[in-house]
């Protein structure tokens, strides 16, 4: 087993987050919960109650993400990685129809929570001693091509893989290195609704394969397992068969 860390995960209460979460509990590290609901973490963390820290927290409030870095520092003192995951989207649909409220929503959570998280973690990891830490960010396949009706999503994933590159370069003179991790088809869900069919780019519906979940999670322990020496910068993990490469 690697060293035990203090490891802060968002969107930490389902889907991956929550298989993330379990993962590095099961391995033997010290983990922040974070997400809105505060039941749903408290049954994650009930698994290894001593090596938990439960906070609800809405990413997209700067005020609430003050209060978590200040229960993270005040619980363990240092934080050494960040799996930067909570993420919304929305039901297909052209830009026409899509409407200001629900962009400025799937913005809120998916770039300026990731903003206010990959912030607040920097802070804290440069100023800590020793210094560094590992800010992994959770992209998507929609990072590199996105699916039809997809346009607040793919915009924000797209914006994140900017994110991940501008941190590595800033983070290179603290030892904070960062990495990110584009999911395809991960079994959640967020994703139940690939196995029922699905819009495709040639105008047709069909279903897709998907992969558990738990292989993500595994993905993610590696990439922080890895001394601070080391950066996996970018990892595509995806169902084997389902259409990223030829989508279109």
């Amino acid at each position: 087993m690697a060293e035990p860390r203090t490891v802060l995960i968002t969107g930490a209460s389902q889907g991956i987050g929550r298989a993330c979460a379990l993962a590095f509990l099961d391995a033997g590290h010290h983990v922040v919960l974070a997400a809105r609901s505060a039941q749903r973490l408290a049954e994650i963390a009930a698994t290894a109650p001593e090596r938990a820290l439960v906070h609800a927290c809405d990413v997209s409030d700067p005020a609430q993400v003050e209060a978590l870095f200040a229960a993270i520092s005040e619980r363990f003192g240092r934080l050494d990685v960040v799996f930067n995951n909570a993420g919304v989207g929305l039901p297909p649909a052209e830009i026409a129809d899509i409407s200001w409220e629900d962009w400025r929503r799937v913005v809120a959570v998916n770039l300026d929570g990731a903003f206010l998280i990959a912030r607040a973690s920097f802070a804290m990891m440069r100023a800590q001693s020793p210094k560094g830490g590992r800010i992994i960010n959770n992209g998507s396949i929609s990072a590199h091509v996105p699916r039809v009706g997809s346009v607040p999503y793919t915009v924000t994933k797209t914006a994140i893989t900017g994110l991940t590159r501008a941190l590595s370069l800033d983070g290179r003179k603290h030892d904070i290195a960062c990495g990110q991790i584009d999911i395809g088809n991960a079994a959640s869900a967020m994703t139940e609704v690939m196995t029922r069919g699905v819009p495709q780019a040639d105008g047709s519906m069909r279903a897709e394969p998907v992969m558990d979940v738990g292989h993500v999670a595994d993905a993610v322990l590696h990439m922080a397992n890895l001394p601070l020496s080391a950066n996996v910068q970018f990892m595509t993990l995806m169902a084997t068969k389902m259409p990223f490469i030829g989508r279109g």
